[in-house]
């Protein structure tokens, strides 16, 4: 299959990128698909930028679809990144008629992509597009999960798949290939009682924002986990970010974001990123799409940065920690990266069906404090939780 007549080339002109011999920005270090060149060939294990400008989507902010080319006149001329190696950008989705041409276009580029063992930037458009993402791995068949950073849960009971119910969307998928959703940063003010219950019910995971703030140690572990990670620009501080179609004074900080973009980005999980809903047209001073920007930047240097710690793939790499807590009468396996210091825990699985499916999620990314509280007599409740989700019946 061939992606190419699904995509637009891009003039890094336009985005104000000139060539110099005393400043290196990353420009310098990207291989875009330009107008008169050959399509260049995909990368096997690279970083690729892919520009979606679709907002048809989006509720109440008609203008993200500007932001994909906008987002990359300040991310092409940032400084390069330590260790940063070339990087591909394969310009814009062709727009299709309807919505849902968009969406299929997205799945079968990102699919392409994913199958070469690439990791995928999307530069949104609307969250919607998220949905178009995860058909991707639907189409590689492929069980996932997926992290939003997001004040709100996108579960609204409408007809089309939209910015506040593609959530709902991909729950409804059958077969479906999503096995953990993890929401980072919600306000409760923006969901109420019954959609938080509803989280727990689905045995999904929800963190507030001020717990997330509290604890960042917590949001690496929870992104190290995911393999698709959407970010709804609305969950960053108007004052950080007022160019969106649903800003509040409240929320992430930017350099709060940056950071966990670039926690994102040192996970060996993380195959696929989207940054949605940026409106320029609603922006000041193009605020928000250099925080924008700012924030991709963070998630490329932790790329480049990843280490091969994961226990299940490197275990010559990990110490093992066995804990017994006699009161529960259970046994525990932790293990520390010695090349990072990371935790993760193991989770076991009881159906060896089960266990072959699930196999790429049973060793749960964790903290030191889950350790210490194991250590404590305590079962950590983030292990519980996905204790029953992974041994739930099918």
């Amino acid at each position: 299959m061939t992606i190419e007549r699904y995509l637009a080339p891009i003039s890094p002109a336009d985005f104000g990128y000139r060539p110099s011999d005393y400043a290196e920005v990353l420009g310098d270090n990207i291989q875009a698909y330009t107008p008169g060149s050959p399509f260049p060939e995909l990368p096997n294990g690279g970083l690729v930028l892919l520009g979606v400008g679709d907002d048809r989507g989006s509720i109440g902010n008609a203008g993200c679809a500007d932001a994909p080319d906008i987002i990359r006149t300040s991310l092409y001329n940032l400084a390069i990144p330590d260790y940063c190696a070339h990087l591909t950008d394969l310009g814009n989705i062709i727009p299709g008629q309807l919505p849902e041409d968009t969406c299929f276009a997205v799945a079968e580029v990102v699919a392409a992509l994913l199958d070469r063992h690439n990791t995928v930037l999307l530069l949104g458009g609307s969250q919607d597009l998220t949905f178009a993402a995860y058909k991707a791995y639907e189409t590689l068949h492929r069980i996932i999960n997926i992290a939003a950073i997001d004040p709100r849960f996108d579960v609204e009971e409408t007809d089309e798949n939209s910015s506040r119910s593609w959530l709902r969307t991909i729950i409804m998928q059958n077969p479906n290939y999503l096995f953990l959703h993890t929401n980072v940063g919600y306000q409760t003010y923006f969901v109420g009682r019954k959609m938080v219950q509803l989280m727990d019910d689905l045995k999904f995971d929800a963190f507030r924002l001020g717990e997330v703030q509290r604890d960042m140690a917590r949001a690496e572990a929870l992104l190290r986990n995911a393999d698709l990670v959407s970010v709804d620009i609305s969950a960053v501080r108007q004052s950080d970010a007022p160019g969106c179609g649903t800003p509040s004074p409240h929320g992430f900080y930017g350099e709060e974001l940056c950071q966990m973009m670039r926690f994102a980005g040192m996970s060996d999980k993380a195959s696929c990123l989207g940054l949605f809903d940026v409106n320029p047209r609603l922006d000041r001073a193009e605020q928000t799409t250099a925080m924008a920007a700012q924030a991709l930047w963070h998630f490329i240097e932790g790329f480049f940065n990843r280490r091969p710690d994961n226990p299940r793939l490197n275990p010559e790499n990990s110490k093992r920690y066995l804990v017994r807590l006699e009161d529960h009468n259970l046994q525990i396996t932790f293990y520390k990266s010695k090349l990072s210091d990371r935790w993760w825990v193991e989770v076991p699985c009881h159906d060896p069906d089960k266990c072959e499916i699930y196999s790429p999620h049973l060793m749960l990314p964790c903290t030191y404090s889950d350790y210490q509280q194991a250590m404590n007599n305590e079962i950590p409740a983030l292990w519980w939780n996905y204790f029953q989700r992974v041994n739930s019946p099918l």
